[in-house]
């Protein structure tokens, strides 16, 4: 058997159909390679009880425990039977239930006195924690005169405990496992042998077989270095050439030129940059120079300054004969950036036009929903190079939008726009066009490099002079309702002040939602049982709710995506005139809306927005000189982890501590992109906030092995297994960067 076949080996023809099927529909795992990859999530230390203390609810959990007690009762006058087993270990006791016929075999075999393995899932009956009819498997010898030897191998053994499903428990896969480790022999070692021996890493085979069956627990250290090293280092391969391929693509260089519209701009800007946005224009400016693509990532806290900095860059590429498009990801963002843009610009923005400056351009707005004159009128402006600047949603790149020259892309990133998507505005200009992403979610260093490992990167960490401070609070609202009424109280007083509010709720309510359930009865029935599975508060319920009564009297509208685009224009319009008080929306208002008056923001059930989410809505207001107020509602327990995540937003204003905490509680699936591609992450073993070093020092050496074999002709097995790792959809996920 060749090297790679036996690891592309299909399970299925090792471990029978049965359970290949389960494993390739549950744990996503197909192959042998892709098992022997299957890492165990910790270890049990045989002679060491698990914690039945601190169990989760609802999770699917393995324990080590001891019997302590075993009855069989009987219900229905005789004809039901229900084993009980008391398990302890010293922290806690469970129950186990088992019913009926699945009675006999746990009763002979779960005496008081012996330990066992018991796999299922947690829930609670009569306040008590409680496993029902879960699999289990003995750890002691049966026989008296085995018990011995069993108790020696047994008390040093370390037990794998793996991921598991409720279809497959963890030791039906570690008997998986065994059935395939020899083939970790023909493991193909993607380290060149020089970094490897240099590193002192223990060879793969050998960290495949520590980490399934390690002996000690420094076997599972060392097998646990070699094993998030090789990750790190060739997701970092594969980005080190992805931006190697693109430093050989052409670009036309765009150099800004004296006395153009640039220098127009800022000859009128109120303000002065500050030193961050300097030092970012300057980067920008630097690449923009070049006569390769810039691929830059811009990363800034809310309100720091980015679209001002991508603006002066589309100024300099209008200036050095050039096309800039911006692409939002919604229509409210991009009539939002079109507006402020226009507004910064002035008569800049009336190129061409009558009273336009000389200096001037267009500057035109492309949606999805626009009237068919307007959009026509757009579409000449961009062909004909008349329109400098364009701002658009997805609508920029269809088919029908040609540009005379577009010479710089900049994305304002709410999501990834995919590779197509890159790909077919790349298309449209005559040479690829210089790439701006823009991203107001502050990322940690680690997560940059492994997520947007292919753009260079750039941070925006200063607030532009005259930002207020926000002041963050979490409202209890169950356990203590005056807190709420307080709440509405104080957004009255920021509006008698000459201020307005937001009321953000994650939900529209409307019609159309509730028949995309098709749960309506059923959400009623588990909100009267359990409120904490009641839905979400909802835009329309909440502004009824308060135009009634909290907030009668003042000027409350609603903004949401379902509205028609002229409505939410309408809508945006007249709250940044002040003509509205309070605005209660969805999180169409997450990024980029700007309204300086408004002071105060109250988020209705905070504990169903993530920490980066709260952040982003938070920096809506403080965006004037008065100090800005920011409440975040919850009816979640004080004790709950949702709380606590409240609380970690209430305490600081600092995006990248906030980015930490989010990611710490997350799973990296989600960081990475994965969980919404159902792709399962290729990060099995290293996780992006722990092992910044790790991911540091393997992007160092990927650039420098990169730098000197662009195509890995020295190094056929890391090619090999980079061609493994990048099958279609990780390419693509890759791509999206």
């Amino acid at each position: 058997m060749d090297r790679v076949s036996s690891f592309d080996e299909p399970l299925k023809k090792l471990l029978g159909g049965a359970t290949a099927k389960v494993m390739a529909e549950h744990l996503d795992l197909h192959t042998v390679g892709d098992l022997l990859h299957h890492y165990p999530r910790r270890y049990e230390e045989r002679g060491k009880l698990t914690a039945l203390a601190d169990l989760p609810l609802d999770e699917h959990v393995t324990v080590v425990a001891q019997v302590a007690d075993a009855r069989i009762l009987m219900f229905n006058n005789g004809r039901g039977k229900r084993l009980e087993v008391t398990l302890t270990d010293g922290s806690g006791r469970l129950q186990l239930v088992f019913f009926g016929h699945g009675v006999h075999k746990p009763h002979k075999e779960l005496l008081p006195g012996r330990q066992a393995m018991f796999a299922g899932k947690v829930s609670v009956f009569n306040r008590k924690m409680q496993l029902a009819h879960p699999t289990y498997q003995l750890l002691d010898a049966s026989d008296a005169d085995e018990a011995t030897e069993a108790v020696d191998a047994f008390a040093g053994r370390l037990l794998p405990i793996y991921p598991a499903c409720k279809q497959l428990d963890s030791w039906r896969i570690a008997k998986a496992v065994d059935a395939v480790l020899p083939s970790a022999q023909d493991a193909v070692d993607p380290l060149p042998a020089a970094l490897r021996e240099g590193r002192g890493f223990t060879p793969l085979p050998e960290a495949l077989l520590k980490v399934h069956r390690p002996q000690t627990k420094a076997d599972i250290e060392d097998a646990k270095a070699r094993l998030k090293w090789d990750e790190a280092f060739v997701l970092q391969v594969a980005l080190a050439r992805r931006r190697y391929a693109d430093t050989q693509l052409p670009a036309a260089a765009r150099r800004p030129v004296a006395d153009g519209l640039l220098d127009a701009f800022d000859a009128k800007l109120p303000f002065t940059l500050t030193e961050g946005q300097e030092k970012v224009s300057k980067e920008i400016f630097d690449d923009l120079a070049t006569e390769h693509p810039m691929h830059r990532l811009l990363q800034g806290e809310v309100g720091s300054g980015k679209t001002m900095v991508a603006l002066r860059a589309m100024l300099a590429v209008v200036d050095a004969g050039g096309q800039a498009a911006m692409l939002a990801p919604t229509e409210v963002l991009a009539q939002q950036h079109h507006r402020s843009i226009t507004e910064m610009m002035g008569e800049l923005a009336e190129g061409g036009m009558l009273g336009g400056s000389d200096h001037g351009t267009k500057v035109v707005l492309l949606t999805g929903s626009m009237g068919t004159a307007a959009r026509r009128q757009a579409l000449l402006d961009l062909v004909t190079g008349e329109a400098g600047i364009v701002i658009g949603t997805h609508a920029l790149i269809e088919d029908k939008v040609q540009f005379h020259d577009l010479g710089l892309v900049v994305v304002d990133e709410q999501h990834r726009f995919g590779v197509e998507q890159r790909d077919a505005l790349r298309s449209k200009g005559k040479q690829p066009p210089h790439l701006l992403v823009m991203t107001a979610t502050p990322i940690p260093r680690t997560v940059a490099m492994t997520v947007f490992g292919d753009l260079e990167t750039s941070v925006l960490d200063q607030l532009p002079a005259g930002r207020s401070p926000i002041a963050s609070h979490v409202v209890p609202a169950k356990d203590k309702p005056h807190f709420l009424a307080r709440a509405w109280e104080r957004v009255r007083e920021e509006v008698e002040n000459g201020h307005q509010a937001y009321v953000v709720c994650p939900r529209i309510g409307d019609d159309a939602e509730e028949a995309e359930g098709k749960k309506g009865k059923a959400k009623k029935k588990t909100a009267e049982e359990d409120p904490e599975k009641r839905p979400p508060l909802a835009v329309l319920e909440i502004a009824d709710e308060l135009r009634r009564g909290a907030l009668a009297g003042l000027s409350v509208e609603v903004l949401h995506g379902r509205m028609h685009p002229d409505e939410k224009d309408d809508v945006m319009r007249r709250f940044a005139a002040g003509d509205v008080d309070v605005l209660v929306a969805t999180t169409v208002i997450e990024v980029g809306v700007n309204v300086p008056n408004a002071t105060a923001m109250v988020i209705m059930d905070a504990d169903r927005f993530g920490v980066s989410q709260l952040h982003q809505l938070r920096g809506r207001v403080g965006r004037g000189s008065a100090p800005g107020l920011c409440l975040l509602v919850s009816e979640a327990h004080e004790a709950s982890p949702a709380r606590a995540r409240l609380s970690a937003v209430a305490a600081t204003l600092d995006g990248f501590e906030l980015s930490r905490i989010d990611l710490e509680q997350r799973r990296e699936g989600d960081v990475l992109g994965q969980a919404q591609s159902g792709v399962r992450s290729s990060l099995r073993m290293l996780t992006v906030i722990d092992d910044e070093e790790v991911i540091a020092a393997a992007r160092e050496e990927a650039v420098a092995i990169v730098a000197a074999d662009p195509e890995l002709e020295h190094l056929p097995e890391l090619r090999t297994v980079l061609a493994a790792l990048l099958d279609k959809d990780r390419e693509e996920y890759l791509d999206k960067g």
